[in-house]
């Protein structure tokens, strides 16, 4: 379901981002925070792969890159830039002082109907293509996904995943580029609104907690 590239690619992501949240104080602290991130990913991956499965679709993962710079059409890199494994770096000297929130939307999807999807021109397809819904549907459960694992983080006592897995899902959100919020904002603003106020909530409850 996965392939070797998808693979790489959730490893030095996750790499990345468990040095920023550790700062490598210690071993251990950035052996925890890479395993967690690794869940987390894996978590939020496996729930779009799994929904993209059942809407007759293939989903692959890779980078968030960015292309162009400006507005004109000449505003352009030469070559993509790699602003998911890039951004983490930045955000952090913004967010020092929070600890483990740094910028955690570095990957992003795309999805490619299956040939026999074609054939399926009623029912719950009226056309072969995939939609701006059913893209949206695949990037919220994978939000959805890991505002669960968030919960189940929380109620077995394992804070710190559960910490991570709303981080993920929050900087996912933002309506923005190729993020999932973004596919999800276009796909049905109500499941955007509805999950951005989850979101919202719990993220406060996390801040007046601690």
């Amino acid at each position: 379901m996965i392939n070797k590239k998808e693979i790489l690619m959730i490893v030095v992501v996750s790499i990345i981002l468990a040095f920023l949240i550790s700062l490598m104080e210690t071993w251990n602290l950035f052996l925890y925070s890479l395993l967690a991130v690794f869940f987390v990913i894996i978590i939020n991956v496996f729930a779009k792969k799994i929904t993209s499965y059942y809407l007759d679709s293939e989903v692959e993962i890779g980078i968030w890159e960015t292309s162009r710079y400006g507005f004109k059409p000449s505003q352009t890199f030469k070559k993509p830039f790699p602003t998911g494994a890039f951004l983490p770096l930045i955000s952090k000297i913004f967010f020092f002082s929070l600890g483990s929130f740094v910028w955690m939307a570095s990957l992003v999807f795309e999805v490619k109907p299956k040939t026999y999807r074609a054939a399926k021109r009623h029912g719950l397809y009226s056309f072969s293509e995939m939609d701006e819904a059913h893209i949206g549907r695949i990037a919220a459960f994978g939000i959805v996904a890991n505002l669960l694992f968030a919960l189940i983080g929380y109620l077995i006592g394992f804070v710190d995943f559960a910490r991570i897995n709303l981080y993920y899902a929050f900087f996912n959100m933002f309506p923005l580029s190729d993020l999932d919020g973004n596919k999800i904002f276009f796909g049905n603003l109500l499941v955007w609104s509805a999950l951005a106020a989850i979101i919202l909530i719990a993220l406060a409850g996390v801040i007046l907690v601690h």
